[in-house]
């Protein structure tokens, strides 16, 4: 008997996850410079001193973060091809989509890829050199991380399940026999069950057109930061 299975489509809360990232910044800020004071006090003054650098390979940083979801999708599994990227600024979202059902044990490995190399490590290295640049990159990543932490958290309670992304960088699908469509989860909405879900748009790579804008401007920005 084949078995009854569903497509449950979730919603990230970006309101709730933005203030919790936010929150995940300041502690982390406030606990580094308590451990900063015995390295190096100039690192309360570093955002004045180095705001272009910061702002320019942070852009970098963010992009790895979604190369490295990537990284996780395929590791575990997944086809390159399903995988796309997708750059939508305005929305404050860079972000990598896996079109394909993987298994749970990918999803939980790729959703820690960025939280754990760009975070965690990167940060222990920055604090054993004194790097003020690189524990400031650490910290802006791990509080940027919130979403695929509140996603963790909720699939880790979850047994026999499928995962699947589509084409709205905001809403995945769980494929499950489950009903999950009443199951709660902290900055996540259930939206509706499916049947199917349509994986239609398979660029390798999309940028709205406000983020061109949005990446001239902090470009810009981070010129004139550095030469002022």
């Amino acid at each position: 008997m084949k078995e009854n299975k569903k497509y449950y489509i979730f919603e990230m809360k970006m309101g709730i996850l933005n203030v919790l990232s936010i929150v995940l910044l300041i502690t982390c800020s406030l606990l580094t410079l308590l451990i900063y004071k015995i390295f190096n006090i100039e690192f309360i003054f570093i955002f004045n001193n180095q705001l272009g650098i910061i702002l320019l390979t942070y852009l970098i940083y963010m992009i790895l973060h979604e190369i490295l979801h990537s990284v996780g999708y395929i590791l575990f599994g997944a086809d390159p091809s399903k995988i796309t990227f997708g750059v939508h600024l305005e929305k404050g979202i860079l972000c990598c989509l896996c079109k394909q059902n993987i298994s749970r044990k990918n999803i939980l490995n790729s959703l820690l890829f960025p939280f754990f190399y760009l975070g965690i490590v990167t940060y222990i290295i920055g604090i054993i050199f004194n790097n003020h640049l690189l524990v400031i990159l650490s910290i802006l990543n791990i509080s940027g991380c919130i979403g695929d932490l509140v996603m963790f958290k909720f699939f880790i309670k979850l047994k026999n399940i499928e995962y699947s992304e589509f084409d709205n960088p905001i809403r995945f699908a769980i494929y499950s026999k489950e009903d999950l469509s009443k199951v709660k989860a902290y900055g996540l909405k259930y939206i509706e069950t499916l049947e199917k879900i349509e994986r239609n748009d398979l660029k390798r790579l999309k940028i709205s057109k406000l983020s061109y804008l949005c990446f001239f401007i902090l470009i810009l920005l981070t010129i004139l930061l550095l030469f002022l």
